[in-house]
């Protein structure tokens, strides 16, 4: 990943940084490599995860119409 850094500004080029490593999916990434987790778990999480995406899309889809 490469973020340029402009008019000595670092601090901005950090944010940029940060902001396309947590769109890539980087922080979520070191968060489950952190420790072990069972493969149980793993579906658990993975079936939450995607029940609460699934109640934010019908949220947006009912606000549409």
């Amino acid at each position: 990943m490469k973020v340029e850094v402009r008019n000595n500004n670092v601090e901005k080029a950090m944010r940029i940084l940060k902001k396309k490593q947590k769109r890539d999916g980087f922080f979520q990434l070191l968060k489950e490599k952190e420790f072990y987790s069972k493969p149980s778990e793993r579906k658990r999480e993975e079936r939450k995860k995607n029940i609460a995406n699934w109640r934010r899309a019908k949220k947006l889809r009912d606000q549409l119409r």
